[in-house]
């Protein structure tokens, strides 16, 4: 079974799109492939699910929900004295993400801060920011 996040997905029309963590291709959602009530599947859901061949492209049957999607709250910004930098150590080194863990953590995201991109806005985005992060070395080989 792969996993991914729902993009969208649009339950009147009973369709939508997941963002697989492994591969760049956005896969088809159908309602009728859904486990769970369709109303749950919500952009940033964690989804579990087979891939198939579709008519189109790639094709999820036997969407199982995993973990809902994270809930917004819109707050005030709270000034707490100077910034520091998350994932940073006392020596002032960073973090080095695999290549995976960088996709899953930008996919994720993305998803929280703009939650309307599509499918393959998403994946552009990725794309070049890998690549940038490759020429930088910012991820482990």
């Amino acid at each position: 079974m792969a996993q991914g996040r729902v993009v969208r997905f649009d339950d009147v029309r009973g369709y939508g799109f997941i963002v697989p963590d492994e591969g760049d291709e956005d896969i088809f959602m159908h309602a009728n492939d859904l486990l769970d009530e369709k109303h749950l599947y919500k952009p940033g859901a964690l989804v579990e699910f087979r891939v198939g061949q579709g008519e189109r492209g790639p094709k999820a049957s036997l969407v199982r929900l995993v973990e809902p999607a994270p809930t917004r709250s819109v707050s005030a910004p709270v000034a707490t004295g100077p910034a520091t930098a998350e994932g940073v150590d006392e020596d002032g080194m960073c973090d080095v993400l695999s290549a995976r863990e960088f996709r899953q953590e930008l996919t994720e995201t993305l998803l929280e801060v703009a939650p309307t991109l599509t499918g393959a806005q998403i994946v552009q985005v990725r794309q070049g920011l890998d690549r940038l992060a490759r020429g930088h070395g910012w991820l482990a080989s």
